[in-house]
């Protein structure tokens, strides 16, 4: 671009930042620093405020930037990233969403320690919880590395280095000092123009096809360079036995992981009731499967518009399709227009990134300040004190998130989140599952559910061509793949289940039925819910 659109798209991109920054002043001068307003925002929140923050949170750069960049170099494999997000709700609809709302307060730890030994759980929830947050952090650290650096015209190294540091200092900075309720504001904002942005570039690809979604499709496929097998299942995973494999392992981990997330379960605790939280899901599910539409049709356009072989070029990882595209529909690089809308998306992207970053720093420092510190020290912590905790813990979070995120910058951000969904699916859900619905569960089976799933998952990951092996793997230089498989889940989900039953049926200690009805009653109903 030149320097004179180069300004302008800056000038753009520098707004939502402005917006952003503004509302997070605004609530941090009216807050009463309570746990339960840090934490929750109040829980004051209506259903449909609610619901738009959860699709405002869920939506992130991997949907974005790395689904569409998946559909655009892999035609119909990248689907199953859009399948896989979307039909996760229905687990969280039916099985989570009320149950958790009745029984925690502000963590997953909450929901499980109810019937069991806290100290221990709470460690355990605590660890993995924040683990899954870290690991979510990084796909959007690299999305938003890719992006900028696409927008500054600079795709050095050091550009995107230091665009993952500066969202890293932005998240700390929202959650530090706005909390749940500047975080919200900020993901209902970020949802409004993440649709209204998608529904624009979505009605430009279908004009320039003339509404024709069967020549967008065989466009698609003839300029994939791949022909009628860019629209059929097995390019990107039908390689072999393993890729196969990986296919099914990372279905599994995309459809179960969404329940376990604890930045998902977090927005459960901001509205007043139950019923409230079941609205918000509705809500979010209509949200979400509208963007997801969209996606589709600007992954296909992509492929159609610019072809795989120009997306690779800008990036191998297909994380900047939609921007070029929306630069192409508006004209191309040098034209106003095009500059405009490459502009505005990028700027809707990046408020993706900061949104959902939010969101789950500020999870994470609620498992730290809430269930991993006074667990650890073996004392209660006053609620004023763990909010600084909590504070400080977001600082710590963004140091771990940036470090890791500076390694992994040439991935796709949709195939980071698979590995997150993984181990979420793996640790988080059995406990959760085990928690809500076994009568005979026990603190044994809690502790060993969340560690014989995360020690696995995070164990095959690094033994995966993930991390070594391959010329895309984190350190390609060196080779201890041992797990031929890119997604661990369908391995460590079910050992995550399998531990847990092992140690609840080996524990010497007796299941408390009595407190495991109060749990139930209390799930189902609301009797006694914060």
């Amino acid at each position: 671009m030149t320097g004179h659109h180069q300004a302008l798209a800056l000038l753009l991109f520098s707004v939502f930042v402005v917006i952003t920054l503004a509302i997070t002043t605004w609530v941090s001068r009216n807050r009463q620093g309570s746990a339960e307003e840090f934490y929750a925002g109040g829980r004051l929140f209506s259903p449909m405020e609610n619901g738009f923050a959860i699709a405002g949170d869920y939506t992130s750069a991997a949907s974005l930037l790395g689904v569409t960049g998946l559909i655009a170099l892999f035609g119909y494999d990248g689907l199953l990233y859009v399948v896989g997000f979307l039909v996760a709700w229905l687990v969280v609809l039916f099985c989570v969403a009320e149950l958790v709302r009745n029984c925690g307060r502000f963590t997953l730890a909450d929901v499980v320690v109810a019937r069991m030994r806290e100290r221990p759980v709470r460690i355990a929830a605590g660890t993995s919880s924040v683990t899954v947050s870290v690991l979510y952090l990084v796909a959007q650290m690299v999305g938003a590395g890719s992006l900028v650096a696409l927008l500054l015209g600079d795709t050095s190294e050091a550009a995107r280095a230091w665009t993952v540091i500066g969202v890293g200092a932005l998240m700390v900075i929202y959650v530090s000092f706005g909390g749940m309720r500047a975080t919200t504001w900020i993901q209902i904002v970020k949802a409004v123009l993440l649709l209204g942005g998608t529904i624009a570039l979505t009605v430009l690809v279908l004009l320039r096809f003339h509404g024709n979604i069967d020549a967008l499709l065989r466009t698609a496929a003839e300029r994939s360079g791949h022909g009628q097998a860019f629209l059929a299942p097995g390019l990107k995973y039908g390689g072999g036995w393993a890729s196969r494999v990986d296919f099914i392992s990372l279905g599994l981990a995309l459809v179960l992981g969404t329940a376990g997330l604890p930045h998902i379960l977090s927005r459960f605790y901001t509205v007043p009731t139950a019923r409230a939280a079941r609205r918000s899901v509705v809500w979010s599910v209509g949200l979400i499967g509208g963007f997801y539409l969209m996606a589709i049709v600007l992954g296909f356009g992509a492929a159609a518009v610019l072809g795989p072989d120009a997306v690779r070029e800008s990036n191998a990882a297909g994380n900047t399709a939609v921007p070029l595209l929306a630069r192409n529909l508006g004209g191309g690089a040098d034209s106003t227009g095009g500059t405009v809308l490459f502009a505005v998306v990028a700027a809707i992207a990046f408020a993706t990134i900061l949104a959902v970053v939010a969101g789950i720093t500020l999870s994470a420092s609620a498992s730290v300040a809430h269930d991993l510190y006074p667990s650890l020290r073996r004392r209660r912590v006053a609620p004023r004190s763990e909010v600084a905790v909590a504070r400080i813990a977001a600082v710590a979070v963004g140091v771990v998130a940036i470090t890791i995120g500076l390694l992994a910058r040439d991935l796709n951000a949709a195939f980071l989140v698979g590995l997150a969904f993984a181990v979420s699916a793996s640790a988080n859900l059995p406990v959760l599952m085990y928690s809500l619905f076994w009568r005979g569960f026990t603190t044994r089976g809690a502790v060993w559910a969340v560690y014989g799933g995360l020690v696995p998952a995070l164990g095959l990951v690094l033994l995966s061509p993930v991390v070594s092996g391959s010329p895309d793997s984190l350190f390609p230089g060196v080779d201890f793949q041992y797990f031929p498989l890119e997604n661990p889940g369908i391995v460590s989900v079910p050992l995550g289940f399998l531990a847990g039953w092992l140690g609840t049926v080996t524990s010497a200690e007796p299941p408390d039925e009595a407190k495991h009805a109060e749990t139930e009653v209390r799930s189902l109903t609301g009797a006694g819910a914060v």
